[in-house]
């Protein structure tokens, strides 16, 4: 199975992993973070999320020829901390989201979520879930495409795209990835389309509307730093604007005094900050690594630490 986990030395050297700690694996997927993070923990404990059974599967196996140290829940991260709850798991002392796509669900023709073979537009992270890209693109009122394709796909031909997208439905329906493509280059023409590859951005969108991607990290990352012992870290790792964006936000209002209290002589322990902000600029890969994996140049590593 050919993946490249995006930064992983940077992520174990920021996660500053004790023998002893409790580590979650917010995003699984072929288990590179993990099996770095479980062969750094001997008598702690590993916890992992993923909504892929492929990708558990796979994981499960090169988890267990390190040792057992761990659990693998089949769920989307935004349930963790109930998840940990069951486990009688209230702290933890590190946490790592890799919000990319893998390597293997992008080469899969049958996920649907690349541009550039031809697959069934599916997108789903979760098979088991019924909503898919063909529902997106089929079923979607004209006003929703639009405002989904603009919010997160940032595409400014995105009116002409919906308006050929009606049309192109009205006459069938669209099944295929190709299809779908050759339907984009037919909206902005060719020399729009060979130019700014809309594909890549009207793609994100929609991936991102199956999965509900960035509603979730909206919710888990409040969570996370609430799970959080003294001392422990969260490294998140990006792979464009919008979710660099939401964590930036939200670990800038953790990190702060609350504008509420600012300026007081003394400010109440429920104002003040719980988190620090150990790199202001985000890392990104090497020259090293984006020669082997160009998947990693637009990635960004985010670190904070618990108060």
């Amino acid at each position: 199975m050919k993946h490249f986990s995006v930064m992983k030395t940077e992520v174990i050297e920021h996660l500053k992993i004790k023998e002893n700690g409790i580590y979650v694996d917010a995003t699984l997927g072929y288990a590179g973070h993990s099996k770095s993070i479980l062969r750094n923990i001997k008598t702690g404990f590993l916890f992992a999320f993923d909504k892929d059974k492929e990708a558990i599967l796979y994981a499960n196996t090169e988890l267990k020829s390190i040792h057992d140290h761990f659990k693998i829940f089949h769920s989307d991260f935004v349930h963790m901390k109930e998840c940990l709850r069951k486990e009688k798991i209230e702290k933890v002392d590190g946490i790592l989201f890799d919000l990319g796509v893998s390597s293997p669900q992008i080469d899969e023709q049958e996920r649907g979520f690349s541009f550039m073979q031809d697959g069934p537009l599916d997108m789903r992270m979760d098979r088991s879930q019924t909503f898919s890209a063909k529902n997106v693109i089929n079923e979607y009122e004209k006003e929703d495409l639009l405002t989904m394709f603009y919010t997160y796909g940032e595409e400014p031909k995105s009116r002409i795209i919906v308006d050929t997208i009606i049309k192109c439905r009205k006459e069938k329906e669209i099944s295929s990835t190709k299809e779908f493509v050759n339907i984009i280059e037919k909206a902005v023409g060719a020399k729009y389309f060979f130019e700014h590859h809309p594909e890549r951005q009207i793609f994100q969108a929609i991936r991102i509307e199956v999965n509900n991607e960035l509603n979730v990290l909206e919710k888990v990352l409040p969570d996370a730093i609430s799970l959080l012992n003294k001392g422990g870290r969260i490294c998140v790792i990006t792979f464009h604007s919008l979710e660099d964006r939401i964590v930036k936000r939200i670990f800038k209002k953790y990190s702060e005094i609350d504008s509420f209290v600012k300026g007081l002589p003394h400010i109440p322990d429920e104002y003040k900050p719980i988190i620090q902000i150990i790199n202001k600029k985000p890392i990104e890969a090497s020259k090293e690594e984006i020669e082997k994996n160009s998947r990693s140049k637009s990635a960004k590593l985010r670190i904070v630490e618990r108060i």
